[in-house]
């Protein structure tokens, strides 16, 4: 009887590191998702500003008046050649649709 407690206590053991080990790389993936989230949002700074705030005086659309729903509209427009642009339509080509709803997410209004 004690070798099977001992052998319950050491499965219970490893069990519980298992787990804790999976929700930890739970928790870092969930990290690195976000993070991946606000680069992909980020790559939209150097023209529209910070988190789409606008930058003074540079003539760019300030897009962080947008909802999600409408930013994403642009954007497919801009990827399927709906929407006509200078540079917008060569770089929403470069993104899956997924990115541009995962920009639209981070960026556009709630």
């Amino acid at each position: 009887m004690k070798n099977f407690c001992r052998s319950t206590a050491h499965l219970l053991a490893v069990f519980t590191i298992v787990l804790l080990s999976c929700f930890d790389a739970c928790a870092q993936t969930q990290d690195a998702q976000v993070l991946y989230h606000r680069a992909l949002a980020a790559t939209c700074a150097n023209c529209h500003g910070t988190d789409g705030k606008g930058i003074e005086n540079a003539g760019m659309p300030i897009i962080n008046q947008l909802t999600d729903k409408n930013m994403l509209a642009q954007l497919m427009a801009f990827k399927t050649g709906e929407r006509m642009g200078t540079i917008m339509p060569q770089l929403a080509k470069g993104y899956t649709d997924e990115q541009l709803q995962v920009i639209a997410s981070v960026l556009g209004k709630k």
